[in-house]
This record gives structure tokens, sequence and C-alpha cells, in this order.
């Protein structure tokens, strides 16, 4: 039986005169770099047995943005299973940043494919703020529950 990969996160979200927005972040790497619907994602990344997830969630929040985890008040918005099978925990968090000031982490890849060379790409290649109708039509499909849970605690 294989083992479950498991993932947790922050969405980090504020208030404006418009309405709740949250930052997400555009997937780095070549596959991602037209794509712009399903692209985007709640900072977040994989974490083992011997790690808590919600350690995992400011680890992986701090290592993909290159930023510190907010502080504050933590709202579980729960778990949801990615198209790939991923299971996914995130916690809403208030709070501002500005995207500009992102210095994100990266990874190494065979590319082009087949090539037998490697490039480093960034994990996240740009973060933004969007309105929660708008994060809707850009963000990893199965993270829509995400931004619907937030607009109930809201």
């Amino acid at each position: 039986m294989a083992e479950i990969r498991r993932s947790a996160g922050l969405l980090l979200f504020r208030r404006t005169a418009a309405g709740a927005e949250v930052l997400l972040g555009h997937m780095g790497g070549p596959f991602w770099a037209r794509k712009d619907a399903g692209a985007w994602t709640v900072p977040k990344g994989e974490y083992g047995a011997g790690e808590r997830a919600w350690d995992a969630a400011r680890r992986e929040f701090r290592e993909e943005l290159g930023l510190p985890a907010p502080e504050g008040a933590a709202l579980p918005l729960g778990e949801v299973v990615q198209s790939g099978g991923k299971h996914v925990t995130v916690w809403a968090v208030e709070g501002d940043l500005d995207p500009a000031l992102m210095v994100p982490g990266t990874f190494t890849m065979e590319w082009p494919r087949g090539s037998g060379r490697t490039a480093e790409f960034p994990e996240l290649d740009r973060a933004a703020w969007f309105g929660l109708a708008a994060a809707r039509e850009v963000v990893v499909t199965a993270q829509t529950a995400f931004l619907d849970r937030l607009a109930e605690l809201l």
C-alpha cells in the first residue's frame, strides 16, 4: 500500500473595503510558466510522519516565500485531497505582506526532460493578492474548498 503524501500550508488573508483577499503563489518551473488557471496555490509543502502539520505549514510558508510565517490566530480550514492523491491541510491566518518582498525557495530538476541537464527553478515564481472570487478562478481546483471555508468563517 502506497504511503499517503501529505502537505500543509498557510492561507494568508486580509480584509479590504472590497472584501477579503488571500495571498496565493504561482507554481514555479517550466510546466507552469504559461499557465494561470489552476497554477496558483496556497503556500504549502510536504511533510513526513515525524513532523506536525502545523509546524510544516509554518516552515513551508517561510521556505516558499522567503518571508517569516505570519503570527496570529490560526483558523483551521481542514483537509482536501488533490487530484494527484496528496492530502493537503491548511490554516488561515490574518495578516499582510508585500508580495514584491518574496524570495522563493528553489528546486532542481532535469530540464529539458531527457536531456541529462539539470536546472534550478523557484518553487513559487510569484505571489499575489486575490479577492475570493478571483482566487477561485486560478487556484488548484481542490483548494477552492479552503476559500469556501474561509468565506464561511468570515
